[in-house]
């Protein structure tokens, strides 16, 4: 009796497994089944943080259907706006909600996919992992030159930041600096993926990206002992955070509408997740 007790339970957990396995493969079937036999063009720019959700999401998608074509560009969140305003792609990605004469101007519509933190970094040969935010604001405003100051080498701090169109740059300079004018000595890149080389080669450098983008090439620092992670962000103690918006002129074409419905679906959001983002749902 006991060995067909056991036998039983055994089946009915191998039936739940294979059922769990079935339903979780329908469900992200079912997200992609709208893009088969379905044609036409989507063309993206704007904000870098986006790009890894958006190539993997293009990818799955152009895999159901030969016929469509996404093509993937940065730029930053304010030529995202624009480039969308103007007519010129079908998405304009940002790291900040548009501005409302942006909104005007343009009859914008925003879809808000994940949340992001902006982490403060340094290269990884530096023994500095902590500042307070009234040293961060004072390094990148001028105060603090020269790492010595912060129990680091006696070297000048050489500062990277992004240019005004970015939004990372935007969260940054209003969260974490409280709009402190950023030394015009700093020197600019153009992406969290410049920002990351940047301050990999750099021993005496500091910078900023998006959470989802730091790993083993560079190192976070803690904020007031806070240490910038997807759990700090997701849980609220860590506050320098975003949201990533995808933007459209009015409202989406029909395949437009179809890839946004895919990043909010439960396998776009995973996509969102393992790209190391929050996902709003």
């Amino acid at each position: 009796m006991i060995k067909l007790w056991m036998e039983y339970r055994l089946n009915v957990v191998i039936a739940v497994i294979v059922s769990g396995i079935f339903m979780a493969g329908s469900l992200y079937a079912d997200a992609l089944a709208p893009f088969k036999n379905v044609s036409g063009t989507i063309k993206i720019a704007g904000g870098t943080a986006h790009i890894p959700v958006m190539k993997e999401a293009a990818k799955r998608i152009m895999q159901t259907s030969g016929n469509i074509q996404i093509t993937i560009a940065g730029g930053g969140s304010g030529a995202g706006i624009k480039q969308v305003g103007e007519g010129l792609v079908n998405i304009g990605n940002s790291g900040r909600k548009a501005k409302d004469e942006e909104i005007e101007k343009y009859g914008l519509k925003m879809f808000k996919w994940a949340i992001d933190g902006v982490g403060v970094v340094v290269n990884p040969a530096n023994p500095v992992r902590s500042l307070t935010k009234q040293q961060l604001k004072d390094i990148f405003t001028g105060k603090i030159t020269n790492w010595k100051t912060l129990s680091g080498p006696d070297r000048q701090i050489n500062i990277y930041t992004r240019d005004n169109s970015s939004g990372t740059r935007a969260v940054f300079w209003k969260k974490a600096i409280d709009k402190g004018e950023i030394i015009p000595r700093a020197n600019f890149v153009v992406s969290n993926g410049a920002m990351k080389s940047a301050v990999a080669n750099d021993p005496y450098a500091i910078g900023y990206a998006s959470v989802g983008h730091i790993d083993n090439s560079v190192a976070p620092v803690a904020l007031d002992g806070i240490v910038p992670t997807i759990d700090t962000v997701k849980n609220g103690t860590y506050t320098i955070a975003r949201g990533l918006y995808s933007n459209t002129k009015g409202e989406p074409d029909t395949l437009t509408r179809l890839l946004l419905d895919y990043l909010f679906s439960p396998e776009g959001q995973k996509i969102v997740s393992e790209k190391g983002f929050i996902p709003v749902r």
